[in-house]
């Protein structure tokens, strides 16, 4: 009797772990990151630049490409699309069919799609299990451009991502630690958890955590009285979340 509920258990177990998506990254350009998520058998290319590789490896594994997708329209992003059309079943997601239907399912696995506006109007961030695609919107150590030019957009954008669990994996769209982290010494000389995220970089297999954000990046810092205090030595506005997060957009 004992021996079934442990067999049942552990094949419980099993198939838990088998219904868990993976996400591995591919570097490509001189600091693209580009993803591809997949289960046992089918798989969805995320801002596929590093096509090549991609390829390589859905033969490699076997599997059957299902979606195609990006996380903006830039073409260093859209730059692989066509080197995939080609393969059986391979279905374009634009970013009008990714608001719309908001979740993509592989194989059961349900992908949360988040509108992120600010650095382009169509930015999407894509959310597997505990990981974050974020593309061009949050970035290790740092965040987008904003081309929109919608601030307050962008604003509301990177307070929603805030809300995640804390233990959030980041994976994002280009390589910018080592830029993110001068510049955030810059304004934190001080501020010790920059050597440690600095220790843990890898250009090999770059992320983060939220967490770990929290403790480096300025712009997920505006609420921390090291930066309040920054930005009132500045003398820039700070009553707000909104002044403290803007004020900090506009230093150079």
């Amino acid at each position: 009797m004992i021996n079934k509920i442990v067999h049942r258990v552990l094949f419980h177990m099993e198939q838990e772990v088998l219904s868990l998506l993976n996400v591995k990254q591919f570097r490509y350009g001189a600091d693209n990151l580009g993803y591809l998520v997949y289960g046992l058998k089918k798989a969805m290319v995320i801002d596929g630049g590093a096509y090549k590789e991609m390829l390589g490896f859905i033969e490699q594994k076997e599997l059957n490409l299902q979606f195609l997708t990006n996380t903006h329209d830039h073409y260093d992003h859209t730059s692989g699309n066509s080197h995939f059309l080609n393969l059986p079943g391979a279905r374009m997601l634009s970013y009008e069919s990714l608001i719309r239907e908001k979740e993509i399912a592989i194989e059961g696995k349900k992908i949360k799609i988040f509108n992120t506006p600010g650095h382009t109007e169509d930015s999407v961030c894509f959310y597997v299990d505990n990981i974050l695609i974020s593309g061009d919107t949050l970035f290790n150590g740092t965040i987008g451009n904003c081309f929109t030019g919608d601030l307050a957009g962008f604003f509301q954008t990177v307070r929603n991502l805030m809300t995640l669990p804390a233990e959030t994996i980041v994976y994002a769209g280009h390589d910018y630690v080592k830029d993110a982290m001068l510049f955030a010494r810059n304004l934190e000389p001080d501020n010790v958890n920059i050597d440690i995220y600095l220790r843990k970089y890898s250009p090999d297999h770059l992320f983060s955590t939220l967490a770990e954000e929290f403790r480096v990046n300025p712009y997920m810092r505006f609420n921390d009285d090291g930066i309040v205090a920054l930005l009132r030595k500045r003398g820039l506005p700070r009553k707000t979340e909104w002044e403290r997060w803007q004020s900090l957009m506009s230093i150079e």
